[in-house]
């Protein structure tokens, strides 16, 4: 099941420390090298601004009140997938972002690796 993801470096952004090291340890079951997590959007937008290796990342939608999307686009022009985390699934996203892989929060093992899976094979 871990085939895809080991050796990936994936960036965590998110500010619960209780489901930051919740997805530290899914990831590093999946045999991931963790980046992060970050718990703001500034620093997530430092991180890749200094062209840290990543292969893909999980983001919080709303990350100590700010919403996550000028990480996503940071990554997009970067080509680097990633996975959007939320309470509200994809239905809580706009528009503009609605398609993409999304996991629910409360989530399980299972979907966070289908939904990288997805995200770094496309």
């Amino acid at each position: 099941m871990t085939d895809a993801l080991t050796g990936r470096n994936i960036l965590i952004v998110e500010d619960e420390s209780l489901v930051a090291m919740l997805l530290e340890t899914i990831l590093e079951d999946m045999g991931c090298a963790i980046v992060g997590p970050m718990s703001n959007i500034d620093d997530a937008l430092k991180l890749l601004a200094d062209n840290v290796a990543l292969d893909g990342a999980l983001l919080d939608v709303n990350v100590a009140g700010r919403e996550v999307f000028p990480v996503a686009v940071a990554l997009q022009a970067k080509g680097i997938p990633f996975v959007f985390s939320t309470g509200y699934g994809e239905g809580g996203l706009p528009v503009e972002w609605r398609g993409l892989p999304v996991i629910q929060k409360p989530f399980t093992e299972a979907a966070v690796h289908d939904a990288l899976v997805k995200a770094l094979t496309t």
